[in-house]
């Protein structure tokens, strides 16, 4: 038992708050890759799912998939929707508390219904169903709470940039589970498989019992003192009238003030239009290699472009943070937007047949992309702060506010793959659900730069890769330009947030 306590307190005293928090990130993301990557293959090549009960999985799928963020958003963070006048106040440590349980909680369910893909208990259909929903309620509640603690356990732009530095370092550190399951993987012979799952589920449970374990302990402390000083206060102050206390917000009048929040409104625009990019760039990975690269370059040229795709935003991350802390998170992200619509426009003019320059812009395209949607978990706790000073808030509403951005931006999943194969069915007449050899149903046609022939689907997935940048880049520098949370106005909200919670924020290095 002394030897428990000792080993406690040596992680308490070794590793700093961001370290701990950032870590977290690595028992979500050493699961969720290996999600990503083999449940479809599993259902489909294993289970033998049938195609309609994959498509009606898939539906249920997405619209709960769309919904769970908001409905848990607000199942956690309702309480704090009233007015400070509301008679006791609950302090910032509290709030962190509270995630932390959630995250002790939610974070082991989250690995077993991971283990629930991998061995078959129910017919294929329903199954896929129930592990998909299963899954991602408890992703979201995990994903709701530790991004939520981005904005409860810092104010300032520097301390929230450390936290977010240390979650690229654990996220990219739990790629490696992506290149050790290759080892594994076998579709024949499931079994180790299944047990290299259960050892990363094994590791994910303990990690997320043991951290959340180690920060509980570090802000209970706090928490006393703060309740010893409240106790204080009340005996020393006459108590309100129940006429004074202030009604909780409802759904309806949040919703109200998210409304007229404009910025929120104007980075969910230009949020959508990335998400959408994000999954476009994904889902046409595989197709643009195939097309474009794969008479060109060997295969394990094409592995090499993957891989970097895959971890190099991660570590990208590292870069623009330096940057953010520099420049600001709102003046690094204008400069990848136009990065973004300046090498697509270089490789529209450049044309099809530059063979290193399209291996150069695919993986840069998605690499600086990724990275984008990386930095917006730090202007979403910016807009946290400014709803709290705006609505007056007893306490900020962080898991709900990244729940609604997950609602108005998540259909951008389902736009990808949708107008990705609408624009390829357009431009070239190639169903992609087809499955005929491309070959025997297409002809060439002239290419008017070069006067060679080129086939017409090369053609169209060169267009494709081009002009959805360029599209998307406009977009989003159109909406980007009417945010205005940055800079002066910025540093205003953030002084009057602080100075609402005046010692009740916490000092990520000082701990």
């Amino acid at each position: 038992r002394r030897m428990g306590r000792s080993v406690l307190a040596f992680w308490q005293h070794t590793f700093s708050t961001a370290v701990l928090y950032g870590s977290l990130a690595l028992f979500t993301s050493i699961l969720h890759n290996v999600f990503l990557l083999y449940y479809v293959e599993t259902f489909v090549s294993v289970y033998k799912i049938d195609k309609v009960s994959f498509w009606v999985g898939e539906t249920v799928f997405l619209i709960w998939n769309s919904f769970n963020d908001p409905l848990f958003g607000w199942l956690s963070d309702r309480s704090f929707l009233s007015s400070p006048q509301s008679g006791s106040s609950i302090t910032n440590s509290e709030v962190v508390l509270r995630r932390l349980k959630a995250l002790a909680t939610n974070g082991p369910l989250f690995a077993l219904s991971f283990l629930a893909f991998w061995v078959s208990w129910a017919r294929p259909g329903l199954q896929f169903l129930l592990c998909l929903c299963l899954y991602d309620g408890f992703l979201t509640l995990v994903d709701l709470h530790h991004s939520a603690l981005l904005a409860d356990l810092a104010v300032s732009a520097s301390d929230r940039t450390r936290l977010n530095f240390y979650c690229s370092v654990f996220s990219a550190l739990g790629s490696a589970s992506v290149f050790l399951s290759y080892s594994f993987w076998n579709k024949e012979d499931f079994y180790s498989f299944r047990f290299f799952c259960v050892t990363l589920a094994a590791f994910s449970i303990m990690g997320f019992l043991f951290v959340s374990h180690v920060l509980r302990r570090r802000f209970q402390k706090e928490v006393l003192v703060r309740r010893d000083e409240a106790q204080t206060l009340k005996e020393l102050t006459v108590e309100a009238s129940p006429a004074h206390l202030a009604k909780p917000v409802t759904i309806a009048q949040y919703l109200r003030q998210l409304s007229k929040h404009r910025n929120f409104m104007w980075f969910a625009s230009m949020n959508l239009v990335q998400v959408f990019h994000c999954h476009f760039n994904s889902n046409f990975f595989p197709l643009f290699l195939e097309h474009l690269l794969s008479d060109n370059i060997s295969a394990s040229t094409g592995s090499v472009l993957l891989g970097i795709s895959y971890i190099a935003p991660h570590l990208n991350n590292l870069y623009f943070l330096t940057l953010c802390q520099r420049y600001g998170v709102y003046q690094v992200i204008r400069w990848l937007f136009m990065l973004k619509l300046g090498l697509s426009v270089a490789m529209l003019l450049a044309g099809a047949d530059h063979i290193y320059l399209l291996c150069v812009f695919i993986a840069s395209n998605r690499v600086f992309t990724e990275g984008t949607c990386k930095l917006l978990k730090l202007v979403i706790s910016d807009l946290v702060d400014e709803d709290f000073v705006i609505n007056r808030r007893q306490q900020a509403a962080s898991a709900l506010l990244f729940g609604m951005v997950a609602l108005l931006t998540k259909p951008g999943q389902t736009f990808a793959p949708l107008i990705g194969t609408w624009l390829l069915c357009v431009y070239t007449g190639y169903d992609i659900f087809e499955r005929q050899p491309v070959k025997d149903t297409l002809v060439s046609v002239p290419d008017t730069a070069t006067g060679l022939g080129t086939p017409p689907l090369r053609l169209g997935c060169f267009y494709m890769l081009v002009f959805v940048p360029i599209t998307c880049a406009l977009l989003q520098l159109a909406a980007w330009s009417r945010f205005t949370l940055h800079g002066r106005k910025l540093q205003g909200i953030k002084t009057l947030r602080q100075g609402s919670h005046q010692g009740h924020l916490i000092d990520v290095k000082a701990i």
